[in-house]
């Protein structure tokens, strides 16, 4: 039916695009250039040291700004507060320059005290950050984090003055400048969260609009829940003066097909995603405004192996092999996506040598060996999924090669982003649609998620042999000997499967022509201030 109305759906969208395109632009009223971007759903928090998502990423990185940061061409490291920084012969003492003129948005002048009292904040127990690992490469960090060390002096980060820092390491951190840039290591202003009663405690009202002080390229000057979160340039920012845009507008919009109407409409200068059934369109009819760009991140499944049957491997292992992912991918996702048979993506650094490995009759005979023959009294489970359209297709496409290829039935749920990631942290699912972008262009970012108790585990994996080589991996001299250890790590995950690995991302999107300077960057992170909006 879709192939008899093609032609005649090309012709409505193409009038429809044409309007949408012709009409006046949405980025100059009065003046002012304002940036509007889709953003997937509605935050969770806008606290740089709560959070966990890549819809709260993209505004944090607007109001928040650390060391260094992301620089123009999306693949380099440019200053941020530190405006230089120098390492020790051993690579394992960083010393950070603060610039003289780094303001937060209150006036206050931005110190090396503020740094080392916000990791002190992340790190602290009673917070229960899940990101608190990312900082456990610094001496005494994990054992502050875990309550074994109460003497936060004892940590390696130390103010020199307030315009010096100095991080000693207790591990080689090859990736400290990528580390950097996530905002795990941005610095908050403590003052203010003290006010509010936030130090140890989440959800407080700091980060307010009425209340936030921030240190970015913009100031936080509305939130309006489920609508839109405005920011405007900051005047405070130290280099205010290169800044582009006047404001950017978030849209917290779940449903694809909305987005993509804003967008063809004139509302959005960019969309989050793209509905997959409309990605054939853009490729076809619209490629100035279609973008498929490399993402450095995996799509997967959560395994709650707490749980019965997701507690024998054998059934992991079975519903793993039971995926096509070649038909997904060329079928359903649309968008240049690869296959994954293992957990980390490949770079050039990097490929991973363990794979998952078996057909159907491989798959039947493990579900059969766990007591399930074609699936015969199998429990009722259910796979969980934070709202989309696209995660929905997927999902129903998984479900039926589940119930074709094994004869099992497993029930969909879907929840809310907010909602979605309490029951992941809780492990109150079964299994649980997730998506793993990188925090830094290093293997690390992926291989040290499942080490037990990990704050992003969420899955109740636990593996002391796991456990054994990633901090082993910390030891390595050079990025062969790490490397090597992570083919190691790789391997007991496709063998133990506590999460199954789907397809390797590309981020695919629409974007308006008048958008300057947007670049393709592995991790979709970016410094605002660099985009500019044509007039």
């Amino acid at each position: 039916m879709l192939n008899c109305y093609a032609p005649l759906l090309v012709t409505l969208f193409a009038a429809l695009l044409l309007a949408a395109c012709s009409k006046k632009s949405s980025s100059a009223v009065d003046g002012m250039k304002t940036l509007h971007l889709g953003n997937g759903t509605e935050v969770q928090d806008l606290d740089p040291q709560v959070v966990t998502g890549v819809p709260e990423n993209k505004v944090i990185n607007a109001i928040f700004e650390g060391l260094v940061v992301e620089g123009p061409t999306g693949t380099d490291t440019a200053p941020g507060v530190a405006e230089r920084w120098e390492t020790s012969a051993d690579g394992l003492t960083w010393t950070f320059y603060l610039r003289a003129e780094a303001r937060w948005s209150n006036g206050d002048p931005i110190t090396a005290h503020d740094f080392v009292r916000s990791y002190q904040r992340i790190l602290t127990p009673s917070l229960a950050a899940e990101y608190a690992s990312k900082l456990h490469h610094v001496v005494g960090a994990e054992d502050y984090n875990t309550g074994q060390l109460t003497d936060f002096s004892q940590v390696g980060f130390k103010a020199l003055d307030d315009r010096t820092l100095r991080i000693t390491l207790r591990d080689r951190m090859p990736f400290l400048l990528e580390a950097l840039k996530h905002y795990s290591w941005f610095p908050v202003h403590l003052p203010t969260i003290e006010k509010f009663a936030g130090v140890t405690r989440k959800g407080s009202r700091w980060t307010r609009t009425e209340n936030m002080v921030s240190n970015g390229a913009f100031v936080l000057s509305s939130w309006q829940p489920n609508q839109k979160i405005i920011v405007t340039r900051s005047p405070t920012y130290w280099d205010r003066a290169n800044v582009k845009l006047d404001a950017i507008h978030y849209y917290p919009i779940e449903s694809m097909e909305t987005e993509e109407r804003m967008f063809r409409t004139g509302q959005l200068h960019k969309t989050n995603e793209l509905p997959i059934a409309k990605i054939d369109t853009y490729k076809r009819t619209y490629p100035t405004n279609y973008r498929q760009d490399i993402y450095y991140g995996t799509y997967f499944y959560r395994l709650n192996v707490t749980r019965p049957p997701l507690n024998d491997v054998r059934v992991r292992r079975a519903l793993a092999l039971a995926i096509d992912r070649e038909l997904l991918v060329a079928q359903v996702t649309r968008g240049g996506q690869a296959p994954a048979y293992h957990f980390i993506p490949t770079t050039e650094k990097f490929t991973s040598q363990a794979r998952l490995r078996g057909d159907l009759t491989e798959a039947r005979r493990l579900l059969a060996a766990a007591g399930y023959p074609e699936g015969q009294g199998f429990p009722q489970i259910e796979l969980l999924y934070n709202t989309s359209e696209n995660h929905r297709v997927i999902a129903e496409a998984i479900q039926q090669m589940w119930r074709r290829h094994l004869g099992v039935n497993i029930g969909l749920r879907n929840e809310e982003w907010k909602v979605y990631l309490d029951s992941q942290d809780a492990l109150n699912f079964d299994l649980c649609r997730a998506g793993w972008i990188a925090d830094y262009t290093d293997p690390n970012t992926f291989a040290d998620l499942w080490v037990t108790g990990g704050g992003n585990n969420d899955t109740g994996f636990s593996n002391a042999d796991y456990d054994r080589l990633l901090r082993a991996s910390m030891d390595a001299q050079t990025d062969e000997q790490r490397f090597a250890i992570y083919q190691q790590l790789e391997k007991i995950l496709v063998d133990e499967m506590p999460v199954i690995p789907i397809y390797f991302y590309t981020r695919v999107y629409a974007i308006s022509p008048k958008v300057r300077h947007w670049v393709n960057n592995p991790l979709d992170n970016r410094a605002w201030k660099f985009i500019d909006l044509a007039e």
